[in-house]
């Protein structure tokens, strides 16, 4: 008996990581941001601006987790077609590593997914299929692997476990070694949004194995399946398609580890839009809706330490760029259609920055 197996598949899955390492090898890492505050606040808030990667947001790195997942696990071969469900960015990096990898890709995604992103996925030779309610990608990825005989990738199912939690340059790593000459290098709150679950399980269960102070709060647009299902464990919950691209599901995703969040913050959507182009005029930072909703969270956050007088530090993520949604969220008309009206909130965080008092209750 012959119990020798060809290697063929070995050396091309071999050939593959090193290409994907390699890339990595080549990338810096992403910049962390100070935005300036007033003093006597006495509270540093910092940004990392994921939109640097070369894919231009934060899935750059579960593209690259989630190819070394599959191609270790055995799923990923030569001439393998990878299919996936996404709402754009995920998909944007995913036909990046594809392309790397001369591997053909196909994105599942709703037909309201943004042109920009669309016409990137296509740059990097990926193809699009268009569903139209949100509920609808999960199936038809899974349909769609199976008609080629590809891998769907199923970035809500593995994204909590395609990155190694414990350190080897995950965003947390990454996040406490970039702070650690500030004047507080272990922040209060990280704050981040929920699109897979697998940042925010990444980084609380990072902050509890390095056995930090600092609390995880994760913030989830309006009607999202998540914020109910952290309220009331072991509840059924379930949400509608979000209205904030790359956040927010319509369903509990397997990701999502809820037993890893420390507090959470249900956004209006609205709000997120302000508190994103609240941050350009700040800085001058051009970031997409998600970061707006990390944003609107923070100031709660910091407005609760200004009231208690603590002071420390604060550390969000700028997810994307906002050159992706000038046709979008950067559109008046366009919002105004979707009864999307951001004025209210500004002035909730013009009112922020003249009192340092927020409106709403603060986390315990």
């Amino acid at each position: 008996m012959n119990i020798l197996s060809p290697l063929s598949d070995r050396s091309w899955a071999a050939e593959a990581i090193r290409r994907i390492e390699a890339e990595n090898n080549r990338s810096a890492d992403t910049h962390l941001y100070a935005v300036p505050l007033p003093e006597h606040w006495g509270v540093d808030l910092f940004l990392k601006d994921e939109s640097t990667h070369r894919t231009g947001s934060l899935k750059h790195r579960l593209a690259r987790s989630l190819f070394l997942f599959g191609l270790v696990n055995g799923w990923i071969k030569e001439n393998t077609t990878v299919v996936e469900a996404s709402s754009g960015s995920t998909a944007v990096s995913e036909a990046y590593f594809a392309q790397l990898l001369d591997l053909p890709f196909i994105a599942v995604m709703t037909r309201t997914t943004s042109k920009e992103k669309i016409d990137q996925i296509e740059q990097y030779g990926g193809a699009c299929h268009f569903v139209d309610h949100a509920s609808e990608v999960y199936a038809a990825a899974a349909g769609l692997a199976a008609t080629t005989g590809g891998h769907y990738m199923d970035q809500f199912t593995y994204a909590e476990r395609a990155t190694d939690w414990r350190g080897n340059n995950n965003i947390a790593e990454s996040i406490f070694g970039q702070l650690a000459l500030e004047q507080h290098p272990v922040p209060d709150w990280i704050v981040v949004g929920a699109g897979t679950g697998g940042t925010s399980a990444t980084i609380g269960r990072y902050i509890r194995y390095q056995r930090h102070h600092t609390r995880l709060a994760v913030v989830d647009p309006e009607n999202s399946a998540f914020y109910p299902a952290w309220r009331t464990p072991g509840t059924a919950a379930a949400g509608s398609p979000s209205r904030i691209e790359g956040i927010g599901r319509p369903r509990l995703e397997p990701s999502f580890v809820p037993g890893v969040i420390d507090h959470m913050i249900q956004v209006p959507d609205a709000a997120s839009v302000a508190a994103m182009r609240h941050l350009r005029q700040l800085t001058g930072l051009h970031a997409g809706p998600s970061t707006g909703t990390n944003l609107w969270g923070v100031w709660g956050l910091i407005a609760d330490m200004i009231g208690q007088g603590r002071r420390g530090s604060i550390v969000s993520l700028m997810c994307d760029a906002g050159t992706r949604y000038t046709g979008s969220y950067d559109d008046d008309a366009w919002l105004a259609a979707r009864d999307l009206d951001p004025t209210p909130h500004t002035a909730v965080l013009d009112r922020f920055f003249d009192t340092g008092i927020w409106p709403e209750e603060p986390a315990k």
